[in-house]
């Protein structure tokens, strides 16, 4: 029972981290190869009884080519001994191993650009948007990339566009319902949801031993089957927005030009005079066409 607490306790803890690999330089590992390994062999050539260890160094000269390594800028090489992690070179330039076996896995840990295909999914209204995202990434941890993931690559991939997906659902495209008003949505917090998209793919890719530098929408619009049906939406709540401004400064300027009629005694109005007067204003603020003005030569 207690054995099952403590592997359920450790299960997102990786098996695998990087070690650092101990290494020499390999100009001094030619020197090595290249004079003290002949100058060896041919003294147990020379030597009756060390004549027999040259079917052992004879062949190691060979094999020992097989210990160098030139590690790119920005690039690690893991270390496997017969099938087991030994360690990981991060030191770049010309290296030696001593032991001419190793099994060597290069692992580069620049910068990498990923971009989602364009999904489907349907946000916090059951609205079907189109949405693709850009994931900027790079490899921290040689060891857990390789060993942690059958392909890390692969995973970026899937572990994105399903952390795409999940933040998708949970925020309305456009504030549509008087809910959404004030509230986080996808189309007009791109920071807030860039930075949610970003902890949350990296919380996914952290078991691969890969940083999340960036990770931000790229594409966003309604699905094709709405779009139409929400432009004509978007059109009317503009129209409707207009139209509020509008009478709101019709009913500012006709409040003021009563209030400057009556303060400075140009014509007195009674109740029935405003009302038709206010109706005349309003109906020439707030026309989408032009009035035509009609001059009243009688009384009014």
């Amino acid at each position: 029972m207690q054995e099952n607490l403590i592997e359920s306790r450790n299960k997102d803890e990786p098996l695998y981290r990087d070690i650092e690999a101990k290494s020499i330089n390999g100009f001094l590992g030619i020197g090595i190869h290249l004079i003290l390994l002949p100058i060896l062999n041919i003294l147990l050539a020379v030597s009756g009884p060390g004549a027999i260890l040259l079917i052992i160094t004879g062949p190691l000269w060979f094999l020992m080519w097989n210990s160098y390594v030139i590690v790119n800028p920005n690039e690690a090489v893991a270390v496997q001994f017969f099938g087991k992690y030994v360690a990981t070179l991060k030191q770049e330039g010309f290296r030696f191993f001593p032991n001419p076996l190793y099994y060597k896995t290069r692992v580069s840990m620049r910068i990498n650009n990923f971009e989602s295909n364009k999904l489907k999914v349907n946000d916090v209204n059951a609205n079907p948007i189109d949405i693709a995202a850009v994931v900027v990434w790079r490899v921290y941890d040689a060891a857990e990339a390789l060993f942690e993931v059958e392909n890390y690559d692969h995973y970026v991939q899937i572990q994105s566009e399903a952390a795409l997906r999940a933040m998708a659902t949970k925020y309305p495209y456009d504030a549509i319902e008087e809910k959404d008003i004030g509230g986080t949505t996808l189309s007009s917090h791109q920071d807030i949801v860039a930075e949610e998209l970003e902890t949350s793919v990296e919380s996914r890719l952290s078991r691969a031993g890969i940083e999340v530098l960036e990770a931000r929408i790229s594409y966003l619009a309604y699905s094709t089957e709405i779009a139409q049906a929400m432009l004509r939406r978007q059109q009317a709540s503009a129209v409707v927005a207009a139209r509020r401004e509008i009478v709101d400064g019709a009913v500012g300027m006709v409040e003021l030009a009563l209030e400057q009629l009556s303060e400075k005694d140009i014509i007195e109005l009674d109740e029935e005079k405003k009302a038709t007067m206010v109706s005349n204003l309003l109906v020439v603020l707030c026309s989408e066409t032009d009035t035509t003005p009609v001059v009243n030569t009688g009384s009014l």
